[in-house]
């Protein structure tokens, strides 16, 4: 696998994954170890020192898999967000927590079930809430 892109969180989104990740199961959810493994790597900063081109909570995205070429709107969620809408993803899904802290353009291959490997481009955030000055949600 390639070297994964350097990946940016706000503080505040990491210290909510980390909390609701101590929540978790250690066994049975499965993309676990690979968001932990993701926190800790991140450039972690102020919500407010955010680059606004990169993917944080609550953003939404466009994001392409190069594999089927298909292209995708999707907002980045807690599961607890998640609806039956088919526009969020929850950041416990492989494709989810792979777009975390990604910044656009960045390409990624993230593992899916079964071991199949998914390259995924962000090709914009299209809404960013620290972009838009909300630091709260």
């Amino acid at each position: 696998m390639k070297k994964r892109p350097n990946i940016t969180l706000s503080s505040l989104d990491a210290e909510r994954l980390e909390q609701m990740l101590d929540q978790l199961p250690r066994e049975g959810v499965a993309v676990r170890d690979d968001l932990e493994e993701e926190l800790a790597r991140a450039n972690v900063v102020a919500p407010e020192d955010v680059p606004p081109d990169v993917v944080t909570m609550n953003s939404t995205a466009r994001f392409r898999v190069d594999s089927s070429g298909k292209t995708f709107c999707l907002t980045l969620v807690y599961p607890k967000d998640v609806d039956g809408s088919g526009e969020k993803i929850s950041i416990l899904a492989p494709v989810g927590s792979a777009l975390l802290g990604l910044s656009q353009g960045d390409e990624i291959e993230w593992p899916k079930p079964g071991g199949e490997m998914l390259r995924v481009r962000l090709d914009e955030v299209t809404y960013q809430p620290e972009r838009a000055g909300i630091y709260h949600v």
